[in-house]
């Protein structure tokens, strides 16, 4: 595609974006022996519904994951948010969120890509206008860095962040056989329409327990939350260490452990999706891919974080005058020797 942007870093790491959706087609890992992985999952027709549906590495907003009846309130005001076609509820910043928007490249180099949207007041039924600028970095040590940067003329909950799918094997298959670590020791149950039912609980003795890796599948299906949603599609609060986006919120690890991922972050949550429901979403050289084929996992607020004040995590909440910042980094790991 000749609108595709090549990043190369200083070790060999690839990253391929496309402007609609400030969506990541590809990222290439070199490894210790040499041979590069592909680590992400993505599709050839951009505009291909189910690829749309899937948000298939795109950056979302205005909000990231679900608003409950897509309303929010603050200070006595409503707002009436746009929702999917069929739902109560608002999902990644609606049916004409950023996922579906070309962005402009703002700046480029041959490691680095900034990408900038304007959303106007009433986008989507968002109050204020938002302008949103986003940076693509490849930093030494095989590492990819998101740094996000958004203000506002009204206040306006604020929630950007990446929804690639990632699968560290040389072959996508089941993403169930990799190894998953969460530095999390709270998790958020979901009712059967994936939105909070209000209050946190403790992963101790549950299968939402990631503290020490072990594969995804071990536990899958044990719980009843994990019916709801035929799998993991649950969000985590991450433990205060993890704040500064220098402790690893999150590592994953191929099944053939040969190559590894560490995220950190500044948002407080992730949210991690098993791909159980991506069964037919049209695949990289033709094919489909099936459920389980690839994870996202995607740092951010909790959902329905503008109707919960109550929870402990900062304000979601976006005022004028203050600056939106928010890192997200994944760095790629090889196996000790």
């Amino acid at each position: 595609m000749s609108d595709t942007i090549l990043l190369r870093g200083p070790d060999g790491l690839h990253l391929t974006l496309a402007p609609l959706g400030a969506s990541w087609l590809s990222c290439r890992v070199p490894l210790a022996d040499g041979s590069v992985r592909e680590a992400l999952l993505a599709s050839d027709d951009l505009h291909h519904p189910l690829r749309l549906q899937a948000y298939l590495g795109a950056t979302v907003g205005r909000y990231a994951n679900r608003i409950g009846q897509g309303r929010i309130t603050r200070d006595g005001r409503s707002w009436q948010l746009a929702c999917q076609s069929g739902s109560r509820h608002q999902l990644h910043g609606g049916p004409d969120g950023f996922d579906r928007r070309v962005w402009r490249v703002e700046g480029r180099s041959e490691e680095a890509v900034t990408l900038t949207i304007d959303s106007p007041d009433g986008d989507q039924g968002y109050p204020g206008h938002l302008q949103v600028r986003v940076t693509y970095r490849l930093l030494p040590g095989l590492e990819i860095e998101m740094a996000c940067e958004a203000t506002t003329d009204a206040p306006s909950p604020v929630c950007i962040t990446q929804h690639s799918y990632f699968n560290l094997d040389a072959a996508h298959r089941d993403i169930r056989h990799h190894r998953l670590m969460i530095d999390a020791l709270q998790w958020l149950p979901v009712d059967d329409e994936l939105i909070p039912l209000g209050s946190l609980l403790d992963v101790q003795g549950t299968g939402f327990d990631f503290r020490a890796s072990r594969p995804i599948g071990e536990h899958w299906l044990r719980d009843a939350q994990q019916h709801a949603g035929h799998g993991y599609d649950h969000a985590w609060l991450l433990a205060p260490g993890c704040a500064g986006a220098e402790k690893a919120a999150v590592q994953l690890w191929s099944a053939d452990g040969q190559l590894g991922m560490v995220l950190r972050t500044t948002l407080p949550s992730v949210q991690f999706y098993a791909g159980q429901m991506m069964a037919g979403t049209p695949a990289r050289g033709g094919g489909v891919y099936e459920a389980c084929a690839g994870l996202a996992l995607e740092p951010q607020f909790l959902p329905d974080s503008p109707n919960h004040p109550e929870w402990p995590q900062p304000d979601c909440w976006l005022l004028p005058g203050q600056t939106y910042r928010h890192l997200i980094r994944y760095r790629f790991l090889h196996p000790a020797a």
